[in-house]
């Protein structure tokens, strides 16, 4: 459902220490939220809510998924944070071992233990079922595609480094450079995002993917803006 618009050379290290995405959405139906920072962001899913609050954290506690909280933590990078964002949409509290909740045909191992190669061959063993799996909900052609633009072998582990080297291919496709340089705008680059990541609303309020295998927005347009706002200060709407 993605669609490649280029390909994008990174470098990752031969060697990934124990640290993807899209269409098939992770239900954070019972999830407990993201927990980033000492900044919240206190999300509701109706309009009729009130706006976004900040209030300082002295200690996380889990929290319920209404209301769902957005969390950044002072002093790292904005890139980290949009992941951060990214995976709180996708992936729910299990993150980089995530697997969509419609497959009920799970791996043997926990996606992070798992190599590529054995994730390929779950995704074969197990058809008519969604397979979207890790933080970023890579879903199968994504994957692929992915994987084979980094240059990784189906050895590899699908570490959460691996993960995140994925999802910053997927950054630079919806744009980011081009955002970060004033090439684009905040609203034009969340549309791209909305375009990636199903969990992500587009300007009319839902998923670009709506309906499709179960997805949804999880976050109002509004409220997607103002957090946007938040980590990336500095550039146009």
């Amino acid at each position: 459902m993605i669609v490649r618009r280029f390909f994008l050379l990174i470098a990752i290290p031969a060697a990934f220490t124990a640290h993807p995405l899209m269409a098939e959405s992770y239900s954070l139906a019972k999830a407990n939220s993201a927990r980033i920072s000492d900044i919240s962001f206190n999300l509701h899913d109706s309009g009729s809510q009130g706006p976004i609050t900040l209030r300082h954290v002295q200690h996380v506690q889990p929290v319920q998924a209404k209301p769902r909280s957005f969390e950044i933590h002072d002093g790292t990078g904005a890139t980290t944070h949009l992941k951060h964002l990214i995976a709180w949409a996708e992936a729910g509290h299990k993150g980089y071992d995530a697997i969509q909740l419609g497959a009920k045909k799970l791996p043997a191992k926990r996606p992070t233990q798992m190599t590529i190669g054995e994730i390929y061959a779950w995704i074969n063993q197990t058809p008519n079922q969604p397979h979207a799996i890790g933080r970023y909900q890579f879903i199968p052609s994504t994957l692929q595609s992915l994987v084979i633009q980094a240059g990784i072998s189906e050895s590899h582990k699908f570490t959460t480094g691996v993960q995140d080297a994925l999802a910053d291919i997927l950054l630079e496709d919806a744009g980011i450079s081009s955002f970060m340089e004033g090439k684009i705008s905040r609203h034009r680059f969340m549309t791209n995002l909305a375009k990636i990541w199903a969990g992500f609303p587009t300007a009319t309020g839902r998923s670009h993917y709506h309906g499709y295998a179960g997805n949804r927005a999880v976050i109002s347009w509004d409220r997607f803006d103002a957090i946007m706002k938040k980590i990336f200060p500095t550039k146009r709407g």
